[in-house]
């Protein structure tokens, strides 16, 4: 299927989610800095609207990446409560907003691997450990949906995990392929 109908598809399941909905509008509303929402309320919305599920079956969070640099964790916990107070209460605590510009400074701590610094948001999806994650998404001022995917949007629409070819394979990859089979046994495995 030719790119511009899988995104118009992504678009359609993305506003038909009332929960991803209020984060985008409520990320525009607080003016992030080249923000996107991205990972799993992206494609698990999609993988949900696939199967049958529903909307929010198995997100965990809502992930907000911005460039700003203005690294401080100041400026970052400001942003974050900023985008917080424009959501209802039971949305507040699944929503993380975090500085893309400083994530090279804590990752390999994290996760054991090193990061690049970036130089804007978009930079970040080339380090996503499958290309479905390589998705984000940005609801512009007229309500345009503007989408940022590398590695195309194929992989999301045939639920298809395929470890990013420019990233070696580490035990953070496996856990998350298996958890994501688990909730998804629809998925494949590509190698």
């Amino acid at each position: 299927m030719p790119e511009a109908k899988l995104a118009a598809r992504l678009e359609y399941h993305l506003r038909a989610s009332p929960n991803v909905m209020q984060v985008l509008e409520a990320a525009r509303a607080a003016q992030l800095p080249d923000w996107r929402l991205f990972a799993g309320a992206v494609y698990q919305t999609v993988w949900n609207a696939l199967t049958g599920r529903p909307a929010d079956y198995g997100i965990q969070d809502y992930d907000i990446g911005y460039f700003d640099a203005d690294m401080s964790q100041a400026s970052e916990a400001t942003r974050q409560q900023a985008v917080l107070a424009l959501l209802p209460e039971e949305l507040r605590a699944q929503v993380e907003v975090v500085n893309q510009a400083r994530v090279h400074l804590w990752f390999e701590a994290e996760f054991g691997r090193p990061y690049p610094a970036l130089g804007k948001t978009d930079d970040m999806l080339p380090q996503c450990l499958f290309t479905a994650h390589a998705v984000a998404v940005r609801l512009e001022a007229d309500g345009r949906l503007t989408i940022a995917a590398p590695f195309g949007l194929a992989d999301i629409f045939d639920m298809v995990l395929r470890p990013n070819p420019d990233l070696a394979a580490t035990a953070t990859q496996a856990g998350k392929a298996s958890a994501a089979l688990a909730r998804w046994p629809e998925l494949v495995m590509a190698e």
